[in-house]
């Protein structure tokens, strides 16, 4: 007889592994973004005097 609660587990198990390998890369990938990005310098509003 099939035994469907070690086959839940197994798929359970292997969709944890996936969403942690990819939880993962979007964080390096994040990190090396903002590594080779330059932080965005602050403007100052104006009021253009001439409206």
């Amino acid at each position: 007889m099939v035994n469907y609660e070690q086959m839940y587990y197994k798929m359970n198990r292997a969709m944890e592994k996936a969403i942690n390998i990819l939880i993962q890369a979007q964080q390096e990938c994040e990190e090396q973004y903002l590594a080779q990005t330059d932080p965005p310098e602050e403007q100052e509003i104006t009021e253009q005097s001439d409206r």
